[in-house]
């Protein structure tokens, strides 16, 4: 993406160097504008994940009629391997793809089983949907976890010290608030329908 800085490369000519921090000095943010496309996208993955997560118990048992203790072991597998892949997303990133792959790549797996997962929703239940998707979800968004934080950091010259802590703030906040309103939201606007 044309917004987004692959990373900060030392070796960059003066010139180039120079016309990116005069743009950066005549904008009121304080952020590379790759940066908010990265804060915005997490919030929206965060209450994303969340939301789902808020409800998926309840989806299992009432719309796929799974049994309590099926529904328990399905959720905390589901959570298992989303908290089990980012050690293989450090891995692809570091050793073989880079962080902006992994995350561009990962995030296709991740909207994939979310598309599965709101299409089966719709249609008759059978099992097989719920469950591939929750696989591709789990490794999607455990895949590019230990990628967005740093590749949000690589967005930054080395001399943006301020702003890349002030980053750091508001990309935990982003991830906070869209964890918060999801987990209030997903259950009442699952009520009213």
């Amino acid at each position: 993406s044309i917004l987004l800085k692959k990373s900060v490369n030392p070796n960059e000519d003066e010139s180039s160097h120079s016309c990116f921090l005069l743009l950066q000095k005549s904008k009121k943010c304080p952020f590379p504008k790759g940066v908010l496309f990265i804060l915005g996208t997490e919030f929206c993955e965060r209450f994303s994940y969340y939301g789902m997560r808020a409800i998926l118990v309840m989806y299992l048992t009432q719309r796929l009629d799974f049994s309590r203790d099926t529904a328990t072991v399905l959720f905390h597998s589901f959570t298992a391997l989303c908290y089990i892949m980012p050690l293989f997303g450090a891995i692809l990133a570091d050793s073989y793809f880079g962080r902006y792959k992994v995350i561009l790549y990962l995030s296709v797996v991740y909207l994939a089983g979310n598309v599965i997962m709101a299409v089966t929703a719709i249609t008759p239940p059978f099992w097989l949907g719920p469950v591939v998707a929750l696989t591709l979800i789990g490794i999607g968004t455990g895949g590019i976890k230990p990628c967005v934080c740093a590749f949000g950091g690589d967005q930054f010259n080395p001399g943006q010290t301020k702003q890349v802590d002030q980053f750091f703030s508001v990309f935990y906040l982003s991830i906070n608030v869209g964890s918060f309103l999801s987990t209030l939201l997903t259950p009442l606007l699952r009520g009213t329908s």
